[in-house]
């Protein structure tokens, strides 16, 4: 009863739609099973407005990139005072921002693969000629690996360039980090066991996360507790160096030097049947249905902010 009437938001209009809807029909699914009031809300169809006409009294952000994961859709919740799950806007758009989250990772110690920012071809050419090959080039602010291209040679070079450009924002090229592709989810406050993913693709491609039953995932990613430690440890650094809260996943490459580098935070990470977050619960005791619960309760914390910054505005 505390819960109210829930809304899981879903679906939107950015380049990850259709894994934000197998998200949040997941989503919606196991809180229903829980005795949750939830309704799908799409707001690619629906006037984020109709949240506050219909009485809604939270929502479950179930959308990914773009519009939903990028802090616009937190700041909308935050102006029509519904409390959300997961991080704020600032934390929300940190995260999204590949370019500036990098830069605050390292700003706190965290490394992360060396990168150059790039705004047309040419610009790939020069950042291959200091960083080498193999590269690593995806757009700057884009999840699920879309627009991300692995190059191992100059002639692959301007095409993968083409493509991370074609999102309408600045690109990155990186240096490719060959080792053990990690992911730590966090869930209130806490790192779950790590998962280490071994793919027989060239990478951990949008096709290898979600169209494939090739991928491989060891859960926890290593038997060695010192460093399964280390693992939880830098990412709840790197979750904590963008001010993200309630939940999220931190991705990171284990070099073949040793030298653990972190690529990404995601702060709305897929709750479909390939998800990683999900996978790491289970691993932990939790199931889907609880997880979802327990994400849900994120949005009290936010709960009790958000009366208090309309009180100070009426104030102003």
């Amino acid at each position: 009863m505390r819960l109210g009437k829930v809304a899981v938001l879903m679906g939107g209009r950015s380049a990850e739609r259709e894994i934000s809807l197998m998200s949040g029909r997941g989503v919606l699914k196991a809180l229903r099973a829980k005795g949750v009031d939830a309704h799908a809300f799409d707001p690619a169809r629906r006037d984020l407005a109709e949240l506050k006409r219909a009485k809604f009294s939270r929502c479950f952000v179930a959308l990914h990139g773009r519009g939903g994961e990028d802090g616009t859709l937190q700041g909308a919740l935050e102006l029509l005072g519904i409390p959300y799950t997961g991080s704020g806007v600032l934390a929300s758009a940190l995260a999204m921002d590949k370019v500036r989250s990098k830069h605050l990772f390292g700003a706190v110690g965290v490394t992360t693969p060396d990168f150059e920012v790039i705004r047309v071809v040419d610009d790939a050419r020069a950042a291959a000629d200091r960083l080498g090959y193999p590269l690593v080039l995806k757009p700057a602010s884009q999840g699920s690996s879309v627009g991300m291209s692995k190059v191992f040679e100059a002639s692959e070079l301007a095409a993968a360039a083409k493509l991370a450009l074609g999102f309408g924002d600045p690109a990155i090229v990186e240096r490719c980090i060959t080792g053990d592709e990690i992911t730590v989810a966090v869930l209130q406050g806490e790192a779950l066991p790590s998962i280490r993913i071994v793919t027989p693709r060239i990478f951990y491609d949008y096709k290898a996360k979600y169209e494939t039953d090739t991928t491989q995932y060891f859960c926890p990613g290593t038997d060695h507790v010192k460093l399964e430690k280390r693992y939880r440890d830098i990412a709840m650094r790197a979750f904590e160096a963008l001010g993200c809260a309630g939940w999220g996943r931190v991705d990171l490459m284990a070099g073949s030097d040793g030298v653990l580098q972190v690529l990404e935070v995601n702060t709305v990470p897929g709750m479909t049947s390939h998800s990683l977050v999900p996978m790491a619960a289970k691993a932990a005791g939790i199931d889907f249905a609880e997880l979802c619960w327990r994400i849900l309760e994120t949005s009290f914390a936010r709960a009790n902010v958000l009366p208090a910054m309309g009180v100070a505005a009426n104030d102003a």
